[in-house]
């Protein structure tokens, strides 16, 4: 991101304010120094331009025509929020500004092709580009939302949020785009699916992050895989039908997804219309793009006799051939009805190595289809550029990455959440991918840290900052609090490893609890008294913030789906705080030659006990079992302390 500071109040500090104040300036030296604010994702420019202003209690509002409800409504609530108690409506801006005037609409429409002359401020040309500038003149003020198109617009209106804190506006030039046209989540996982209020609730979260995607696709809706054919009940329908609503009214394009490959015959004519009949009910309820999963079917046999008799002997060339002509029957559908691309998931879907099925998929599908892909393995560690340059060759197209994180439906997190930051993935993927989207937990609140960060990875993958963006996740879940945020990030690092399915995570557990742990042993093993000391303090000062958080936490996060879903984690990284304070607390006394040193360890050890017996909420996961809380870091080091010091065998009564 390129930031400026244009104005000389700005560099005002240290000496020179001084100097101001010295010189009799009628206004504190401090008071015209501002900083740019936090916009996340981050935007691809931002300029500083002067100092912040106030709202006041009173502005008039340019609504220029087409502006959406939802738009309108968002930014009428930043308004009230910061104090604005009067808004008026006005069609154009006067010569001479005399109030505060917010201009919202697309950059063609004449009003705000005159703000954006007046702040000097220009729309791009990408789809769901936005322009915000916010500046003040003599005698008044000008903030202007200008948007390429209306989801543009509305992405404008998520920064202007953004950049108003306590009534006051930063003065600033943003000119922004998403990197990718696809951008959000999957509900792809096994297990529990997620209710109808959660999607809606995720639906939002997604548009505060500017993403535009929500894909329906849980793979235990029986009325989407193993009950394809049936008709949804109506009760159901009436309820997807809300989450729709939702989705159209926060800019998500809510893509609903079939899986009809365990059961499915290609060559049967009435397969193709129960497909067709699907759709079309999703069609009535206001959903414009759709999605075949093929994923994690037999591909060596077919489901019926007659798909033998069209496609030839079952196998990976025929099944992608059989594959191919399905999707090109609904892929024609949709753009009969003027509703884009079909998207698909092959049953080759990670890895980019040459096969008969990637080259007869790649030969025979529609080039319009929008072809998923999970990187260079299910759960990868990384994915780079190249991977992606591969992917495009392997399928002829640009991929849309499906990425297995944070996704806990496999065996290898069990017990476990993850939480750890988004990473890993190469600045430059902009270039090669058609988008990304994240498949999160069975627990949708707590999959938010992981998929802001994909979400700003996927605006601006050039300019994304890892933990910056983590903290503005646990920012958002506390609703600004900063205490709670830096008690979730607490709390965060104890759910920080990112399994993959073999033995190796693809993040580590507990980096920074870690990095203090490794600290003290190092320094009780070089025996050096100042070390030891500085270290046990540092290890003592963090066991009682993590012994703190989750009181702070249940207290101040704002979504309450948070502290239900986490409530054993919170519950079990308690008791291993404390265990980890008596821990130091015994190393410090067995230093110092204190007597009853092993009583600290026993009560330790003891706390561990019940934290280890703590389990996941029974059918939140598909797999259950012990929660685990910086297993590998906090459990090995309680258990060594004890031979990490030199302990005298207590007095006999003899003695």
């Amino acid at each position: 991101m390129r930031v400026s500071r244009s104005f000389r109040a700005a560099a005002v500090s240290g000496r020179g304010a001084v100097l101001a104040l010295a010189m009799g300036s009628a206004m504190p030296a401090f008071a015209q120094v501002s900083t740019a604010p936090a916009i996340f994702p981050t935007p691809a420019a931002l300029r500083l331009t002067g100092p912040s202003f106030a709202l006041g209690d009173a502005v008039v509002l340019v609504r220029a025509k087409g502006v959406d409800a939802a738009t309108e409504k968002l930014v009428r609530e930043v308004l009230a929020t910061a104090g604005v108690r009067d808004v008026r409506i006005a069609a154009a801006l006067p010569k001479r500004l005399d109030a505060t005037y917010v201009v919202i609409g697309e950059g063609n429409a004449a009003p705000v092709r005159d703000a954006l002359a007046r702040s000097g401020a220009s729309v791009p040309e990408q789809d769901e580009g936005y322009a915000l500038a916010s500046q003040a003149s003599d005698g008044g003020a000008l903030v202007v939302l200008a948007g390429r198109d209306g989801d543009g617009l509305y992405h404008a209106a998520q920064s202007f949020r953004q950049i108003v804190a306590r009534g006051r506006v930063s003065s600033v030039t943003v000119s922004d785009y998403p990197a990718m046209p696809v951008r959000g989540t999957i509900e792809g996982f096994y297990g529990k699916p997620w209710s109808m209020a959660e999607r809606e609730d995720h639906i939002a979260f997604l548009a505060r992050f500017k993403a535009n995607t929500y894909i329906y696709s849980p793979k235990d809706d029986v009325f989407a895989r193993d009950k394809w054919r049936e008709a949804y009940p109506a009760d159901t329908l009436q309820a997807l039908g809300k989450v729709v609503d939702v989705a159209n009214r926060e800019h998500v394009n809510f893509v609903y997804a079939i899986s009809p490959g365990p059961t499915i015959c290609y060559s049967d004519p009435k397969d193709l219309e129960a497909v067709r009949r699907k759709f079309a009910a999703l069609r009535g309820l206001g959903v414009r793009s759709f999605y075949v999963a093929l994923d994690d079917i037999e591909y060596t046999k077919w489901n019926c006799p007659a798909d033998e008799a069209e496609f030839g002997k079952p196998g990976e060339k025929a099944a992608a051939s059989a594959q191919a002509k399905l999707l090109n029957a609904v892929q024609g559908d949709l753009a009969a009805a003027g509703h884009g691309s079909l998207t698909m998931v092959p049953t080759e879907y990670y890895n980019t190595t040459e096969s008969p099925y990637k080259a007869e998929l790649r030969k025979a599908l529609d080039p319009r289809v929008v072809v998923q892909w999970t990187g260079t393995d299910v759960v990868p560690a990384s994915i780079s550029v190249s991977d992606a340059k591969n992917a495009t060759k392997a399928f002829g197209r640009k991929t849309l990455l499906w990425d297995n994180y944070p996704v806990n439906d496999f065996g290898e997190t069990t017990g476990r959440l993850l939480m750890a930051p988004y990473d890993r993935r190469q600045a430059g993927l902009s270039a090669e991918l058609s988008g990304i989207v994240s498949n999160p937990m069975n627990q949708e609140v707590a999959s938010r840290p992981a998929v802001a960060g994909l979400l700003a990875f996927s605006w601006n993958d050039r300019d994304y900052n890892v933990q910056r963006t983590w903290r503005a996740a646990a920012l958002d879940l506390a609703g600004g609090d900063a205490e709670t945020a830096e008690a979730l990030l607490t709390f965060f690092d104890t759910q920080h490893v990112a399994p993959t399915f073999g033995h190796l995570p693809w993040q580590p557990q507990a980096p920074k609890l870690k990095a203090l742990i490794d600290t003290a042993r190092d320094a009780l093993a070089d025996n050096d008294p100042h070390a030891i000391a500085g270290s046990l303090a540092a290890l003592g000062e963090a066991a009682d913030a993590l012994a703190a958080a989750p009181d702070r936490i249940r207290a101040g996060v704002v979504v309450p789906g948070f502290v239900r879903e986490t409530g054993p984690w919170l519950d079990a990284a308690q008791l291993w705080a404390r265990a980890l304070r008596l821990t130091v607390d015994g190393l410090t006394a067995a230093r110092a030659g204190q007597p009853g040193v092993a009583r600290y360890f026993a009560e330790a050890t003891e706390l561990t006990g019940k934290a280890a017996a703590i389990r996941s909420i029974p059918g939140a996961t598909r797999f259950e079992g012990p929660v685990k809380v910086s297993d590998g870091v906090l459990d090995r080091f309680i258990s060594d302390a004890p031979g990490l010091v030199y302990l005298a065998p207590a007095p006999s009564l003899k003695d």
